[in-house]
């Protein structure tokens, strides 16, 4: 392992275990209790199985690459990542940034499922935001990790629900208002049937404040020959309702399961999946909406009342639990965060903006550096192979180190917040000269450094939920810390998508096309 320094504050700590710099929040308390949210970052959608003694989690990603992460647990409470079902999306171009961008598509709604010695992953693309036309994939593999083969279906199944049924067939459940049912064919390549509705009526606010809404989001079940359907409703603010009949297709009759926002008001939990130990006991991972860090997974226990599944305690969260009871104890795991760049391949916790360049970015050309080599761009946000990772709640710091021997004329090579808006610290290179400057929203807010003579700067960025804000800082020696330029207050003009942790090298100009930045280290400390 490199010796390597490790930054907090403004203060320089050597250690030869620079994971110490990770401190990423967990759920264990150590103490055979655990405290929402299972993890403060943007893990939207949430789906969960159980094969034998291990459990697996998927999550929407939306158009990063590679696209619907998948998480392993041994206990519910401790995750890390293990791969992703999608490589990249080869169904249209402007994946690849050619002719647009495609922001907001990619997976949404994941669904998990395991059969027959297979792992599925279900999910939706829409064509565009807001529109009701798109597709419908199913990825399958062996493994979790991985390889995984991906069937696109022309047609639109939205917020899809995959579901094995014990009589071999296989369903989707899907819509949004109206639910419907669609058979597909047993080799899930396939649709087998039209599809038919099955609910076409709001949900009321468990609450009594005569709001009413549909729903979305739909996981599928059967439990002693009884279907059951979750729903959220309610968006944001919303609630979980169960649907259950006796017939995949119907009548169903519904119950409101939880509807609670005390954890973090006005935000209620709302859409996840529920999974059963082996002992019997049933529990629910469902989401809370964090605003820009993110929609956040929690994990409630299930109680059984009158063939109901109703979450928490009595249908309200009570925030801290005892642990699932699986047999035995298990190590406290998070999924990664910080990297040294060390590796052949590219941590689980790196996602691009869009599919990459493979051309243009190496762990190899330079050992122990990410490099990545410039393309042409007109900003951050049109630029490719922008390589980002969660930012984390209650507060993350993201702290890189940038070796600019290698840039051209028209690079901008550095260290941000990327979402819309956007903001960042980068050194901008025009005839031969280096500048310092941070960006906010597209716009330059100060230019600290107007001739930057060395080859190294170090760029850190700090995020809280208080506010929801970020804020910036550059080094110059690795040790000391300027804050520099202004605060971004962080958004959300990519709808769903929360901000992350970005590094990036675009070049404004042809000239500057393949202009290197490398970088030694991201550094990730948290709390």
């Amino acid at each position: 392992m490199k010796i390597k320094t490790f930054l907090i504050g403004g203060f320089c700590c050597l250690s030869l275990l620079t994971m110490k710099a990770q401190q990423v929040w967990t759920p264990d308390n150590g103490d055979g209790t655990f405290t929402n949210p299972l993890m403060w970052g943007d893990w939207p959608d949430p789906d969960v199985i159980r094969v034998g003694d291990d459990f697996y989690f998927v999550s929407t990603s939306m158009h990063y690459v590679p696209g619907s992460p998948v998480a392993k647990s041994k206990d519910l409470v401790n995750w890390e990542i293990v791969g992703y079902a999608v490589d990249r999306y080869d169904e249209d171009p402007r994946y690849d940034m050619k002719g647009g961008e495609l922001y907001l598509n990619g997976s949404w709604a994941n669904s998990i499922r395991h059969n027959k010695g297979k792992f599925y992953v279900a999910f939706c693309t829409p064509y565009g935001w807001g529109t009701e036309t798109g597709h419908f994939s199913v990825c399958e593999a062996e493994k979790p990790e991985g390889p995984w083969m991906r069937t696109i279906f022309p047609e639109y199944l939205y917020d899809p629900g995959l579901f094995f049924d014990d009589d071999g067939k296989v369903y989707v459940v899907h819509g949004q208002h109206k639910l419907y049912v669609t058979e597909l064919n047993e080799d899930v390549k396939s649709v087998k049937s039209k599809p038919i509705e099955i609910w076409n009526k709001g949900v009321d606010d468990a609450r009594g404040s005569g709001k009413r809404a549909g729903m979305e989001g739909s996981h599928v079940y059967k439990i002693n020959g009884m279907y059951y359907i979750t729903c959220p409703a309610g968006g944001t603010e919303g609630w979980q309702v169960c649907l259950r009949s006796k017939n995949i297709y119907g009548p169903y009759e519904s119950k409101v399961i939880i509807q609670d926002d005390t954890s973090y008001p006005v935000n209620g939990l709302h859409q996840g999946g529920m999974v059963q130990l082996k002992n019997g006991d049933w529990w629910f991972i469902i989401m809370q909406d964090r605003g820009p860090i993110g929609r956040v997974p929690y994990l409630l226990p299930v109680k059984w009342v009158d063939g109901w599944p109703v979450l928490g305690v009595e249908g309200k969260d009570a925030i801290t639990y005892p642990k699932p009871t699986v047999g035995k104890n298990h190590k406290m795991k998070v999924p990664a965060t910080t990297d040294e760049f060390d590796g052949k391949r590219l941590g689980l916790q790196w996602q691009w903006n869009h599919n990459p360049d493979n051309e243009k970015w190496s762990l190899r050309e330079r050992p122990g550096y990410m490099r990545l080599k410039a393309s042409k761009a007109i900003d951050l946000k049109n630029a490719r192979n922008t390589l980002t990772q969660r930012v984390q709640g209650p507060n993350s710091t993201g702290t890189v180190e940038l070796d600019l021997s290698g840039l051209k004329d028209g690079n901008i090579a550095g260290f941000g917040v990327f979402e819309s808006p956007y903001a960042y610290v980068a050194v901008q290179q025009e005839g031969g000269k280096r500048k310092v400057v941070m960006c906010n929203d597209g716009k330059i807010i100060e230019t600290p450094i107007e001739n930057l003579t060395q080859d190294k700067i170090w760029i850190r960025a700090r995020v809280t939920d208080k506010g929801f804000t970020a804020r910036f800082y550059y080094s110059l020696d690795g040790a000391f810390f300027s804050p520099v330029g202004n605060v971004l207050n962080m958004g959300l003009g990519l709808p769903w998508t929360a901000n992350r942790f970005a590094l990036f090298n675009f070049s404004t100009t042809e000239e500057g096309v393949d202009g290197i930045a490398d970088f030694n280290w991201f550094r990730f400390y948290g709390k």
